[in-house]
This record gives structure tokens, C-alpha cells and sequence, in this order.
């Protein structure tokens, strides 16, 4: 597999917690397998101001790396509104880094039963709205974590200019899919889809455009079906989730890499000041 050299489009994997403790003792050996497989881009998005720096430094040391900022909603409960000034600055002072190419990990989170209403649910939002902001302000996509909150996530959406950008392990509907892509969005597909009986995923992947979907793994969670249960994910994992796709398509792998690749380009425009934009391949 050839990377970023106009013939076929390199593997992106966009959403990977390459920071997380699970990797400390071989994050170096998980780069190279990544490489190895054919990788040509991964984004570390951060979760909570304690490691904008981290996925930053990292982000920097590999040449395949980029990186997103935010706090993710179920980092709010360990957060300040505080901790939002502190990512303001961040975005400030990096605004010129070609590697900071998005606002995430951000959203909302209503799949435990304690945040789906009261204090902690309209925090949430609080953090999700206020992160919108910055990014409209920094003028960057986002990442979006989307669990059990795709409407309420679509309200404060519309409620802005337009902003864009990936929406990270997509679950929802067909008709919330088709408001997210027409808000500028692409659809995230991971792990999830290698699952037989994950029915809803495999017919988005399957019946919306590859031009709207992008690859990720959310390594070290989310593991695809090989994996046995409890066993690390690993960014390398995203070539066999992008043949299991192109399988369910009917079509190349090849074209499976090009055409999610261009879609991830589509969102991600800084991603143009790191590699060469890759060529169509249909």
C-alpha cells in the first residue's frame, strides 16, 4: 500500500487515544505496526485540559500525526468552566500549528442513566455549546462524541454558523446521518461495524456515500470483532476495518482508502498544510 503519493490515498485512522495509559509500554511498537500496514495519518483528539500538551507533543514526534482539543463530555465532570478559558488560550497560542486541526474530543454523552437529565446533563451542554463557540471562533471543525444525544447534539448545531467536521463512532439513525452530513459532517466508522448483529451501522456504511464516511479506530476502546474481549485496539486495526467495509460495499479496499481519505481531507482542511492532498481513485 503506497501512502501519500497521488496513486492510492493513504489509511487515516481519525479518531485514536494514542495518550492513553493502555500504551505506555509500547507506544512506539504500535506507531511502527500502524505504519507497517500502510497508516499515512492518525489524530489524537484530547479529553480534558490535562493533556492538550501531551497529544500535542505527540502529535509532533511521529510524522504521520495530528491532533484535536477539547474536553470531552465525560471529562466535564472533572472539569472547571474554568478549564474552557484554558482551552481558548491553548487554541490561541497553536492557532498557527498545522498539526491542531481540529476542537475535540467534544459532544455529549447521555447513555448513563445520572447524566440524562438534570445538573449534569445541561453541564454537559454548557461545555458542548461553549466548545462550539471556540471552534466557530478559531475557525476549526470538530470532533463529535455522539452517544444517545444525536438531537439534542443537532439542536445547538443548527444554532450555529456552519462548523463541520467528524462525527466520531456514528450511531444514530439514517434520517439523524442525513442532518449531520448536510451540517457538514462526516460519519466516523470503526470496530463497531465488523460486528454482525450491528445492524444500524453496517446499513449506514453500506447505503450513505463514501464521500461521508471516514475511518477510525478510538484504539485503545472500541475493539473490532477479531479481537478477543478485553484484548487492546490498535490504530494498525483500522486496514482490516477498511476491508471489512470495502467488503460490505462491494467494492476495493483501495477505493474504500481513497474515498474515505478525501472525505477526512474534506473535513480536516489543515490536514493540507501537513501531506498532500491524495487524488480520486473511483
Amino acid at each position: 500500500m503506497q501512502g501519500f503519493n497521488g496513486v492510492i490515498s493513504p489509511l487515516f485512522d481519525t479518531h485514536c487515544h494514542l495518550d492513553a495509559g493502555e500504551f505506555d509500554s509500547d507506544r512506539e511498537a504500535v506507531i511502527a505496526r500502524a505504519q507497517a500496514v500502510g497508516l499515512g495519518g492518525l489524530l489524537i483528539p484530547a479529553v480534558h485540559r490535562s493533556n492538550f500538551s501531551v497529544v500535542r507533543d505527540m502529535a509532533h514526534t511521529m510524522p504521520i500525526g495530528a491532533y484535536a482539543v477539547g474536553i470531552h463530555p465525560l471529562f466535564v465532570a472533572r472539569s472547571e468552566r474554568a478549564d474552557l478559558k484554558v482551552l481558548a488560550e491553548f487554541l490561541e497560542q497553536h492557532r498557527d500549528d498545522p498539526r491542531l486541526v481540529a476542537v475535540g474530543e467534544i459532544g455529549l454523552d447521555f447513555f448513563v442513566e445520572s447524566i440524562r437529565e438534570g445538573v449534569a446533563r445541561e453541564e454537559q451542554i454548557h461545555f458542548y455549546r461553549e466548545q462550539l463557540a471556540l471552534a466557530q471562533s478559531f475557525d476549526l471543525p470538530v470532533l463529535l462524541h455522539v452517544r444517545r444525544s444525536q438531537d439534542e447534539l443537532l439542536k445547538w448545531l443548527r444554532r450555529m454558523p456552519p462548523i463541520g467536521g467528524l462525527a466520531h463512532a456514528f450511531n444514530g439513525s439514517f434520517q439523524q446521518a442525513e442532518q449531520f452530513i448536510d451540517l457538514g459532517f462526516a460519519l466516523g466508522m470503526g470496530g463497531a461495524l465488523t460486528f454482525t448483529r450491528a445492524l444500524q451501522i453496517r446499513r449506514l456504511a453500506t447505503e450513505l456515500s463514501l464521500s461521508d464516511l471516514v475511518l477510525e479506530t478510538d484504539a485503545p476502546d472500541i475493539g473490532p470483532s477479531w479481537l478477543t474481549k478485553g484484548q487492546r485496539n490498535e490504530p494498525a486495526e483500522v486496514a482490516q476495518i477498511a476491508a471489512c467495509l470495502a467488503q460490505l460495499r462491494g467494492v476495493s479496499v483501495d477505493v474504500v482508502i481513497n474515498q474515505t481519505a478525501q472525505a477526512t481531507f474534506n473535513r480536516l482542511s489543515k490536514l493540507a498544510k501537513i501531506w498532500p492532498r491524495p487524488s480520486v481513485v473511483i
